[in-house]
């Protein structure tokens, strides 16, 4: 079994709609999954001035929060943000910051990984960021999946750009859009079929 660690921050819920569509859509694809969200940093004081953020907080506490463990299990990954002036926020960043350990050691070299985001507006650093998640994937030697324009959904304009789907909030209905959920079955599928040709392969040789 192919397994997929779903890890991201979300803020006020758009990113977590999103990653929650991703755990799913990898269940149903046959996948081990798991959601994971990262630590929240701002104090809680902060948080408590915006309702929509502390109620999001507070209705998402019973997911568990992502460890190295969970990067390490993983035979693919996907990585979710809302973007903070063109890049991923600081609580995914400061995550991300912590694998040096296991990408010295080499156990994140070949790891599938892919990622998403959602703005506020159309044009507010949604490929920047998917740009900037990218340089980490480098480092580790993983091997990224852009969404390209495999299927007919990513083409819409709700979705985005070819480097992963995002989500664009402003003047819209409360949560990701029908088009956005459908946009990351299809990365979600994307991403487990090649990690599961690449273990079969392993396998093989």
């Amino acid at each position: 079994m192919t397994s997929l660690a779903v890890i991201y921050y979300s803020s006020t819920g758009n990113v977590h709609q999103l990653a929650d569509a991703a755990a799913t859509a990898g269940k149903k694809a046959g996948a081990d999954v798991r959601l994971r969200r990262v630590a929240e940093l701002f104090p809680p004081d902060t948080v408590a001035g915006n309702p929509a953020w502390a109620g999001h907080l507070a209705a998402t506490r019973d997911v568990a929060e992502a460890a190295l463990e969970d990067l390490e299990w993983a035979d693919a990954l996907l990585f979710g943000t809302p973007t903070r002036f063109g890049l991923p926020a600081a609580q995914l960043k400061q995550f991300l910051d912590t694998t040096v350990t296991l990408s010295l050691a080499g156990k994140l070299v070949n790891k599938v990984v892919a990622s998403f985001t959602s703005t506020a507006a159309t044009h507010s650093g949604q490929e920047s960021t998917l740009l900037a998640l990218n340089n980490t994937f480098y480092h580790w030697g993983s091997i990224i999946v852009p969404t390209g324009a495999v299927d007919p959904v990513l083409a819409t304009p709700d979705n985005g750009n070819p480097y992963g789907v995002s989500s664009v909030s402003r003047g819209r209905p409360a949560g990701a859009a029908p088009d956005n959920l459908a946009a990351i079955e299809v990365q979600a599928r994307r991403v487990i079929d090649i990690a599961a040709a690449l273990k079969r392969g392993s396998a093989a040789g």
